[in-house]
């Protein structure tokens, strides 16, 4: 019979064994698994693999979210943010809304929007090359993967040419939303006319070969297999092997309020949520360094806890967050750069400003 002594050396080795295999990159499926039925393991690995990437430097941009339109043609299950009747912004009005970010000091402008109606490149366009007229300084951050092949579809055009004018007019990166799972299992059922896993991969693809780097997400929690999560996770794992493209990736729990998928759901949170952050960090590992934590979804205080299992940056200030919130998010739609470095520095770790591609911004 085997001592207790036998079982705890077994059990390390196995750790060690699996501890080889992440920090080489080649994490495997059984070794997921194995890990996210050992929380305490996965933890302690996440935050030790977060330091080697990343040090102790949590960093978070000031930015401003602009959601220019609620307006959509989209089905999506989950979607409580679409509205029939709904607003699209004119051109003036993208335009305040971006000069009251500037006036704090704003390094990015975040914008996405409902998918209308026969809008095409140059409509999109027409955003961009306003924002840059005025404010030149401005890292524009705009249009997932969706808004680009639906652009590219009005317009009968491609999407790598569709990406080239976006570019040229002043695009400097995309949010790598509507990503959801990478699973067509998962995404006939939540968001059937959507692009698929394999178009949402090639936009993003493309726009990285352009040079047009964008961020990684997935929105969990809701009918998805903890396999189809993790198969998402190398899904982008192998992408940024090929192109390096990503500047980081964001976990987005799905919030449950006002929408069909919802309903009469019950969504874990809390150390689910965390387990699920630690593991992206370990699976993504080395090849991508930043783990994004989102504050509107998760809350401030989850957020920390985060920050300790992997996480190593707190995205923006964003100024107003409407689509999460229409979901059922509370959590506020603008946190001011005070109020991140005193949220790191009760965690004892060090707040850095950064601009959207992660240089660091010295105040």
């Amino acid at each position: 019979m085997e001592t207790s002594g036998g079982i705890i050396q077994l059990l390390q080795s196995i750790r060690d064994d699996v501890q080889r295999r992440i920090e080489a990159g080649k994490c495997t499926v059984d070794d997921a698994l194995e890990l996210y039925d050992d929380p305490s393991f996965l933890f302690s690995l996440a935050d030790k693999l977060r330091k080697k990437a990343a040090g102790d430097e949590v960093t978070y941009v000031i930015n401003r979210n602009i959601n220019f339109t609620n307006r959509c043609e989209g089905t999506c299950r989950f979607c409580a943010f679409k509205k029939q009747d709904g607003y699209i912004l004119s051109i003036p009005e993208i335009l305040e809304k971006t000069k009251e970010a500037v006036d704090i000091n704003a390094t990015e402008v975040c914008i996405q929007g409902g998918l209308l109606p026969g809008w095409d490149v140059f409509d999109y366009c027409e955003i961009i090359e306003s924002i840059r007229e005025e404010f030149p300084q401005l890292h524009i951050h705009a249009f997932s993967p969706m808004e680009v092949f639906h652009a590219a579809r009005n317009g009968n055009m491609g999407v790598k040419e569709t990406l080239s004018h976006l570019k040229n007019a002043g695009l400097g990166s995309m949010p790598g939303t509507a990503a959801e799972i990478l699973v067509d299992r998962v995404r006939e059922e939540i968001c059937p006319d959507k692009l698929t896993a394999h178009e949402w991969i090639e936009v993003v693809r493309t726009a990285h070969r352009l040079g047009i780097p964008t961020t990684a997400t997935i929105m969990y929690g809701h009918i998805e297999t903890l396999n189809e999560r993790i198969e998402h996770l190398f899904i982008i794992r192998d992408l940024q092997k090929k192109t390096g493209g990503f500047t980081e990736f964001v976990p987005l729990p799905f919030m449950q309020y006002n929408n069909r998928l919802g309903t009469g759901r019950q969504v874990s949170r809390g150390h689910e949520d965390l387990k699920f952050h630690a593991l992206a960090r370990v699976l993504l590992y080395p090849h991508i360094r930043n783990i994004q934590v989102s504050w509107v979804k998760l809350g401030k205080k989850m957020a920390q806890s985060a920050l300790c299992c992997g996480a190593n940056d707190l995205g923006g200030t964003l100024m107003e967050e409407n689509i999460s919130r229409s979901a059922g998010a509370t959590n506020g739609e603008y946190m001011a750069p005070n109020e991140f470095e005193s949220l790191i520095r009760e965690i004892k770790r060090v707040p850095q400003q950064r601009t959207t591609l992660y240089s660091p911004v010295n105040c």
